[in-house]
């Protein structure tokens, strides 16, 4: 009866390890969480799978000793380097909330995130409107400048011919008088 307990028990921790990771999948591809979150939360189902397997190896008695095994899968064990993810301390902002208030958490943030989003698209929105009214006016101003352009051209010709008459004018006089 104990074997049939333990078999029946190992194959609904699997079963769930299972469901877990569909969840996780459909929560990551549509966005419901964070991608960060997503992959720590990745994290947590390998080593739960990770758990299972070395159960499963204890029952049928492979591997290393069936106490050592225990001892791990309730400690952490000694994984190179590599901490337990649930001996880590939660954060203070979600200790203590349930599902409901970390989705809840999560979709506050998300709002802020859009909110922030939103002016920041303002602002650029404005200085676009800014650098167009600037080009305009640079326009303008190049106008204004072509136009004096011309009018100094202009009479930069108008004075040297008007210089011009009045050297022949003053060559006529001198040689008049």
């Amino acid at each position: 009866q104990i074997n049939v307990a333990i078999r029946s028990s190992l194959q609904n921790l699997r079963e769930k390890i299972d469901q877990l990771k569909e969840l996780l999948l459909r929560a990551v591809s549509t966005h419901q969480i964070t991608q960060l979150e997503g992959d720590r939360r990745q994290n947590l189902v390998d080593d739960l799978l990770t758990r299972y397997k070395q159960l499963e190896a204890s029952y049928k008695n492979e591997g290393t000793e069936p106490d050592m095994t225990r001892s791990s899968l309730m400690t952490g064990g000694v994984k190179r380097g590599v901490t337990n993810p649930w001996l880590l301390e939660e954060s203070e902002e979600t200790r203590g909330l349930g599902f409901d208030d970390l989705r809840q958490q999560q979709r506050r943030i998300i709002e802020e995130q859009d909110a922030g989003l939103d002016a920041l698209s303002s602002i650029i929105s404005r200085q676009k409107q800014m650098g167009q009214e600037i080009g305009n006016e640079l326009d303008e101003q190049n106008e204004i400048i072509d136009d004096l352009t011309n009018l100094v051209e202009n009479t930069d010709d108008r004075l040297r011919n008007q210089t011009r008459h009045v050297k022949m004018v003053d060559k006529k006089s001198t040689s008049c008088g």
